[in-house]
């Protein structure tokens, strides 16, 4: 009985361990599916009535709209900036905590607070430090010869306000991967320059960030992915104003839902952002894939 139970059981193995993928596998598409059915729908609670097939009107409609264009816009500077800035400042501190000391590793653990804390608490964290009554930030900018800066209430300085926000809570995500990624390379190239007198300029550039390439991309991968898709810190600071100044992908779809309840066009918006993230994701992993089939060939 045990023989017979026995290539049974070798056959059903990897179904057994591909369920758990198969079920959250399900649990993505389900929802998915929901929004690309709706997307092609006009579908408004307001106007229950009208409820229908319009197949792709909801796209045509948000691609000839401005608001919709300056929604485009105003995430992909977003997640430029931010990923950017966080990725320049989180490399600069992995280099400073690279080398394994008490004082290094008790910095890092530090540095990990702010991500710690929700983007949404950070954010009215942050309106607080704001506010031009007592805010400490407003305090310190008026001693620097700015007594009356706007911060997020005006619209010259409101994607400045969220960027720095993000920066704050999501650098240190950054610096956590790369630093791994500086500790996880191997010590003999920068032995061998480190005897031959080789300028540290020239180290960086030529042997550290080559070899640090893949940590990179994939840092700024998962940032990306997080970044054009913000919610939390746009809407507590500013719900997306003032006017249309921070009216990104998800706050867009958001108000469409839950302020003028468009279904079918909220659904659009969404599918629009899944486009971008993916072909985005694609071109990231693709580069990814050919740095690590170039490092096999040259090993």
């Amino acid at each position: 009985m045990d023989g017979s139970r026995r290539p049974f059981m070798r056959k059903a193995l990897p179904y057994l361990l591909s369920l758990p993928a198969l079920l959250v596998c399900i649990g993505i598409l389900i929802p998915f599916g929901t929004a690309v059915y709706y997307s092609l729908q006009r579908y408004n609670l307001a106007f229950p009535m009208t409820r229908g097939f319009i197949w792709l009107e909801n796209y045509t409609l948000l691609f000839t709209d401005p608001a919709f264009w300056n929604t485009v816009r105003v995430s992909l500077l977003y997640t430029l900036y931010t990923v950017g800035f966080e990725l320049v400042l989180g490399l600069g501190i992995a280099m400073l905590l690279q080398r394994r000391s008490l004082f290094n590793n008790m910095m890092s653990i530090l540095l990990l607070l702010p991500l710690m804390i929700a983007p949404a608490i950070a954010a009215l964290m942050w309106k607080l430090m704001t506010n031009p009554g007592f805010g400490i930030l407003s305090y310190f900018a008026s001693l620097l010869g700015f007594p009356d800066f706007k911060w997020a209430s005006a619209s010259s300085s409101a994607l400045f306000t969220v960027v720095l926000i993000d920066i704050w809570v999501y650098t240190p995500f950054m610096m956590v991967l790369l630093l791994a990624g500086l500790r996880a390379l191997p010590r003999q190239p920068f032995e061998a320059a480190e005897l031959d007198g080789v300028p540290q300029s020239f180290v960086f550039f030529r042997i550290t960030l080559p070899m640090l390439t893949p940590y990179i991309i994939t840092a700024t991968l998962f940032r990306m992915l997080e970044s054009i898709q913000q919610f939390d810190i746009i809407y507590a600071m500013t719900q997306g104003g003032p006017g249309n100044t921070l009216m990104a992908f998800q706050v867009a779809a958001y108000l469409e839902r839950y302020q003028y309840t468009n279904v079918g066009r909220s659904a659009a918006i969404l599918m629009v952002l899944w486009a971008i993230t993916f072909l985005l994701s694609n071109l990231f992993i693709k580069q990814w894939l050919r740095l690590r089939e170039r490092a096999r060939g040259m090993g």
